[in-house]
């Protein structure tokens, strides 16, 4: 327990000073995973069972599963399209958490995502839960995402996100260097620095403002339970933000809110957002460099 943080800010969070006096500095992430989970044509020896439209159903052994691959083609071919369209209508930033193996079989995405100024950030080589993975082998995978986001994108990544980490992830990120932060954390509404040597910044993600809601049997039914979710946050962080200001993380995927009826709820939550004042809607880039200035460590 010792080598948990349980208190954080203690219930006295500092002001972040967001931009134009922001009250909720609201930040998107579009996870793009399409092509890296596993597969035997990656050379896995299973088919994937994570996060897609038959929740429960048992990997294939030896052999590929292929409507499980044609779900998530889905987010690939169509739904990242529909989504970043979304965003493009309305002059949306966001930061993208890119898999280099995504990228690799499908680079006209990461070539859109720099064309329309979004954040590329790095989502590891393979999407894999990474807690067996040898220790060797995933530095290489983090180098190898960097170097793929890098050729593919025209700039190297500054943020990084696993998801499914291992004991080294956070060890491995911090000496690879280059990274500005790292959201393998899920514990705060603001970024936090890490007592490293050097010191690493901390900006949480969010397993709760996130679509792979969708595809849990308790999790949204339709577009419209999602759309009250990341409303009633919104409401929640923007009534506090009068006194003290947080930051509100959505996490999207293309196999998932890249379908028709939840993009309608996307798009009806971008238009909520943009109805408001005070808001910053932002890249996690651009939340680094701000933290770095206004609360250095």
């Amino acid at each position: 327990m010792a080598e948990r943080d349980l208190v954080g800010y203690g219930g006295q969070p500092p002001h972040p000073h967001w931009p134009n006096d922001a009250r909720v500095a609201v930040q998107f992430v579009l996870n793009i995973e399409e092509g890296a989970e596993q597969t035997i044509l990656n050379g896995d020896d299973q088919s994937e069972s994570y996060l897609h439209e038959l929740p429960g159903r048992p990997p294939r052994t030896g052999e590929r599963d292929l409507s499980v691959e044609s779900m998530y083609e889905y987010g690939s071919r169509a739904g990242v399209w529909r989504i970043l369209a979304s965003f493009r209508e309305r002059r949306l930033p966001l930061t993208a958490f890119a898999v280099g193996r995504a990228l690799e079989l499908n680079p006209e995405i990461g070539r859109k995502l720099a064309a329309d100024g979004h954040e590329i950030a790095g989502h590891g080589y393979r999407w894999i839960d990474y807690r067996h993975i040898a220790e060797d082998e995933e530095r290489r995978h983090i180098q190898l995402t960097t170097e793929t986001i890098e050729r593919i994108c025209g700039k190297r990544p500054v943020g990084w996100y696993t998801g499914r980490i291992s004991a080294n992830t956070r060890r491995l990120v911090h000496e690879a260097g280059g990274f500005l932060y790292t959201s393998d954390a899920y514990n705060d509404d603001l970024p936090y620095w890490l007592p490293t040597s050097p010191p690493q910044l901390v900006i949480p993600y969010t397993l709760v403002n996130n679509d792979f809601r969708y595809l849990l049997p308790t999790g949204f039914a339709s577009g419209a339970d999602f759309f009250q979710l990341l409303k009633d946050a919104f409401d929640m962080l923007w009534l506090e933000g009068a006194k003290s200001p947080k930051m509100m993380s959505i996490g999207l995927h293309g196999r998932v809110s890249g379908h028709p009826a939840r993009a309608l709820a996307l798009a009806r939550f971008l238009d909520y957002v943009l109805d408001h004042d005070h808001v910053w809607i932002c890249r996690r880039e651009e939340i680094a460099r701000h933290w770095m200035h206004q609360h250095p460590y």
